[in-house]
């Protein structure tokens, strides 16, 4: 599996890239195979101001429903539009065109202290 060393992780499986004070967010490849194949992106809480681990979606795969957890606080900016025709992109680009919703960080310092991709690795046994 692939964990790009760039990006941070949380415990509940969503990958962080920082770029200045805005973040993009996805769920990680390894959350998207245990999921199976996903056919629907549930997000409506684009402008809303959530704190860290809060929920600001969900997935839907064929076999279940997970939240999906916003890994540091901020707020919900865009959310991917390619999400809502192919939302498939999650699985077979979890880094690339399937990130989904892009934050604006309350503060950028709390991303250090989320998962490298070395911990992300043990953590799931990598």
């Amino acid at each position: 599996m692939n964990f790009p060393s760039q990006l941070r992780y949380t415990k509940d499986h969503e990958w962080v890239l920082l770029e200045g004070n805005t973040a993009k967010v996805g769920i990680t490849e390894f959350a998207q195979r245990e999921l199976g194949d996903i056919v629907f992106v549930d997000i409506t809480t684009t402008g809303k101001t959530l704190n860290a681990e809060e929920i600001f979606g969900t997935v839907e795969a064929v076999k279940t429903v997970s939240d999906l957890f916003l890994p540091v606080a901020g707020t919900v900016g865009a959310v991917n539009p390619r999400l809502e025709n192919s939302p498939e992109l999650v699985n077979t680009d979890p880094y690339g065109e399937g990130w989904m919703v892009t934050i604006e960080v309350s503060n950028a310092a709390d991303v250090d202290g989320l998962l490298t991709a070395d911990a992300y690795k043990a953590l799931i046994g990598e």
